[in-house]
């Protein structure tokens, strides 16, 4: 019916698969791995250069081409955050990464909070970040957005840094970022305090790049029924934010690796 001699066909079911195929279905396991240990968020890119590191040579396009096959994509969604208290304009506190480039560790920390749900009620998490290592280095979590919140995730990154006087410390013109009790304790480490312009959210880009790759990754289909599931997933993937997501800002590398590398 198709035309095809017996003898080409007999000749053809002898042979096998070709080198090729055998090397794409080995590869295709091992995409599935990588994939896997970035708990399904890492795209084409991200898992062609964690093949590299491993010392398995493939092109971006093979990766892309034997993921569609399988069926394997990275979670990326589109992010909205509202911030309902941004507050007026502060002369005396003006942005100061116009002029400052940091160039190595502890030079630039930028920070911002986001709302996440628990059990249909809001919770405030505040995040700081190196901005030259995108090292996560302090955070915390409460159910009131204040001052107190982002003293404490100040305070951690502080002690487990311990940073010289002249850092600076940008953010939003949030109440909890300029009231005094946060802007007393920058001052008593000799920190100096940077605001975002008023409508240009892109100034703390660092920090809203993160809260989207986080929601993203991990918050969106994920229900938390308490706190304490909530401080267990952000301390996992903190963890893993700092230690093993590639960054292609970094090259590829981890904030961690990246500090090792060149810091």
């Amino acid at each position: 019916m198709l035309g095809v001699r017996r003898g080409s066909y007999y000749a053809w079911r002898s042979r096998g698969e070709s080198a090729r195929l055998e090397q794409d279905r080995d590869l295709s396991k091992r995409i599935r791995v990588v994939f896997a240990a970035s708990g399904g968020t890492y795209g084409s890119p991200r898992v062609e250069r964690e093949l590299a590191a491993r010392g398995i040579a493939v092109s971006r396009r093979r990766v892309e081409r034997l993921m569609r096959e399988a069926g394997l994509r990275g979670r990326v969604v589109r992010v909205y955050r509202s911030n309902p208290h941004l507050h007026r304009f502060y002369e005396q506190h003006p942005n100061r990464l116009w002029k400052k480039r940091a160039r190595t560790v502890d030079q630039v920390w930028v920070g911002d909070v986001t709302y996440l749900s628990v059990g249909g009620r809001w919770r405030f998490l505040a995040v700081v970040m190196d901005q030259f290592s995108r090292r996560l280095v302090g955070w915390s979590l409460a159910q009131i957005r204040s001052t107190r919140l982002t003293r404490a995730a100040f305070d951690r990154a502080v002690r487990r840094r311990r940073p010289h006087p002249g850092l600076i410390f940008h953010s939003d013109r949030g109440s909890e970022y300029a009231g005094s009790g946060f802007r007393d304790r920058l001052k008593s480490h000799g920190v100096l305090q940077s605001m975002t312009r008023g409508g240009a959210p892109s100034d703390n880009a660092h920090m809203e790049s993160f809260f989207h790759s986080f929601k993203a990754e991990i918050v969106h289909g994920t229900v938390f029924a308490d706190d304490a599931q909530l401080r267990a997933c952000l301390s996992r993937y903190v963890r893993y934010y700092n230690h093993r997501r590639l960054h292609s800002a970094l090259g590829y590398h981890s904030p961690v690796e990246y500090e090792r590398r060149v810091a």
